[in-house]
């Protein structure tokens, strides 16, 4: 089997991130250039309308925030040594995840969402609550809860903050680095949050398929590939009802994530779409105008 030297690793490497980098910075003008928020003035769904006003521009702290936030500070500080398995890394082949090993203060720098995504994606599962007991189609009974999906755990920073939103929602988190899944199951332990189960292990696709029933809220967080992104979107769309919302994380990641992101909003089966850059939120009520927008958030 032929295998590259260190050293060749090591430049090609270095080639893909410069090339990284400058996508990025390109990216990141195009959306400055584009991007809207004018409070949901613009918007023509009444429900994207309100989305917008209760979810995106409500500056209001939440309980449990504080504690939250502390974890992620600790995780910023801890020097605790892993074996990171990373199956997502452009470097890997088909078959074999990359590995090495990194600090857990390093993967928290690198993979945490910021405070103000994840703040978005908690009232986000609060509103969709609310919302989905009063919907004719997705009533939900005073002792049941939101199912809610999310491809990628890292150390769990972002998934305490949608479970923290309502024990009574069931949360299904999928790492593919074992190391990393034990220390977020250590941070909800500490957090005293109870409702969330880690699947362990590389996301098999047909698992997936298997193990979900209907999906309320999705956060995919995983691979960064476009083949991994699109073949996960696909199995999660089968799953999802018409006031179901899958959030993709890092849309212009890399050429290959802005690929499937426009695939995405141009899938007939996807309602409308908001790009705020940092992720991308899909929507499908059939009553919506089909429309994609570009939004600071």
């Amino acid at each position: 089997m032929y295998c590259m030297d260190e050293k060749k690793i090591v430049t090609l490497q270095r080639i893909m991130d410069l090339k990284t980098v400058l996508y990025r910075v390109k990216a990141w003008v195009k959306f400055h250039l584009t991007a809207w928020n004018t409070g949901g003035e613009g918007i023509h769904s009444p429900y994207l309308f309100e989305w917008v006003r209760m979810v995106m521009s409500d500056k209001h702290s939440y309980y449990g925030w504080d504690a939250i936030e502390d974890c992620r500070e600790s995780m910023l500080r801890d020097e605790r040594v892993l074996e990171f398995v990373d199956y997502g890394s452009a470097m890997k082949s088909r078959d074999l995840a990359f590995r090495d090993v990194r600090r857990v203060s390093d993967i928290a720098k690198g993979s945490l969402a910021r405070r103000r995504y994840a703040q978005m994606l908690y009232r986000l599962v609060n509103w969709l609550g609310h919302h989905h007991r009063n919907h004719k189609n997705r009533v939900l009974e005073m002792d049941e809860g939101l199912t809610i999906v999310e491809l990628g755990t890292s150390l769990g920073i972002t998934t305490a903050y949608m479970a923290a939103v309502d024990s009574r929602n069931r949360v299904v988190t999928y790492e593919g680095c074992e190391a990393v899944a034990s220390i977020a199951m250590e941070n909800w332990k500490l957090l005293n949050i109870n409702n969330i189960t880690c699947v362990e292990g590389e996301i098999d696709v047909e698992r997936l398929r298997r193990d979900l029933d209907q999906v309320d809220v999705a956060f995919m967080d995983a691979n960064h590939t476009y083949a991994s992104t699109r073949e996960y979107f696909n199995v999660l769309v089968e799953k999802v009802h018409e006031k179901s919302v899958i959030v993709v994380d890092d849309i212009h990641y890399s050429e290959e994530m802005e690929r499937v992101w426009k695939e995405i909003c141009r899938d007939e089966r996807v309602t409308s779409t908001m790009d705020l850059y940092q992720m991308g939120l899909v929507f499908f009520d059939k009553h919506y105008w089909h429309r994609n927008y570009t939004m600071r958030l």
